[in-house]
C-alpha cells in the first residue's frame, strides 16, 4: 500500500526496510496472532517471512488476507506506519445473526457463542448505568445538596436485573460467560506470550538471511 501517486510510485514497494520498521511489521502481525487471526504454524510461517523481508514490498504477502493489509507504507519516498493501522489489537467480529442458519438441531458452539454474545450486551449495560448512577447520585449529594441522595444505589438492582430478564440472561448463563471469558483471556495470553518470543527470537538473528 502506497501513497505516491507520482512516476516513481512503482519504485515504492523496492524501499528497503529497516530493523524497527521489519520489528513493527513483527508486532502487528504478533497482534493479529493473539486476536486468532493466524493458526501455530502460520504465524511461525510468516513471522520468519517477515523477519527475513528487505523491502516494503516483500512484506506485501504476509498481510495479504489481514485487516488493515501491510501496517507501513510510504509517503513521499519514506516509510511511515500506516495510517489505517492493523486493526489488530481488535477482537474478531462474531458472524451476524442475519446469517443463514444451516443446522436445525442443537449445536453446542452456536450457544456457547450466543452466550458470549448476551453477556457483552449486559456487560455493556451494567457499566453505563452504574456510570449514571454514580453521576446521579454526585449531582443530587454534592450540587444539590439532597441528604437522600443514597437512595438511587437500590435501584441498581432493579436497573440492572432488567436487560437480564430481557434477554433471560440466567445466573448460570453469567457465571459460564464467566468461565469462558477467563478461557478467552488465557488462550489470548498465551498467543502473545509466543508471539513475544517470537518476534525475541527473530530479533536474535536466529532465522534473519546472511549478509
Amino acid at each position: 500500500m502506497t501513497t505516491s501517486d507520482g512516476p516513481d510510485a512503482r519504485d515504492d514497494a523496492g524501499l528497503l526496510l529497516s530493523d524497527a520498521e521489519r520489528l513493527h511489521a513483527l508486532t502487528a502481525l504478533g497482534d493479529h496472532y493473539a486476536a486468532g487471526r493466524l493458526g501455530d504454524a502460520e504465524f511461525h510461517a510468516r513471522s520468519g517471512d517477515v523477519a527475513a523481508a528487505r523491502t516494503l514490498g516483500a512484506l506485501t504477502a504476509s498481510f495479504r488476507d489481514l485487516p488493515g493489509g501491510v501496517p507501513l507504507e510510504s509517503v513521499d519516498g519514506r516509510i511511515v506506519q500506516a495510517a489505517s493501522g492493523s486493526g489488530a489489537g481488535g477482537e474478531l467480529v462474531p458472524a451476524s445473526s442475519s446469517s443463514p442458519a444451516v443446522p436445525t438441531r442443537h449445536d453446542p458452539d452456536r450457544e456457547l457463542e450466543e452466550i458470549k454474545r448476551k453477556g457483552r450486551a449486559v456487560e455493556a449495560w451494567d457499566g453505563v448505568v452504574v456510570g449514571a448512577t454514580l453521576v446521579v447520585f454526585l449531582v443530587l449529594q454534592v450540587i444539590v445538596g439532597w441528604d437522600y441522595a443514597w437512595i438511587v444505589w437500590p435501584s441498581l438492582a432493579l436497573t440492572l436485573g432488567l436487560p437480564r430478564a430481557i434477554m433471560h440472561f440466567t445466573d448460570d448463563d453469567e457465571e459460564l460467560y464467566d468461565e469462558l471469558k477467563d478461557e478467552d483471556a488465557k488462550a489470548r495470553k498465551a498467543r502473545l506470550r509466543a508471539a513475544n518470543e517470537r518476534i525475541r527470537e527473530l530479533g536474535d538473528g536466529r532465522e534473519r538471511p546472511a549478509g
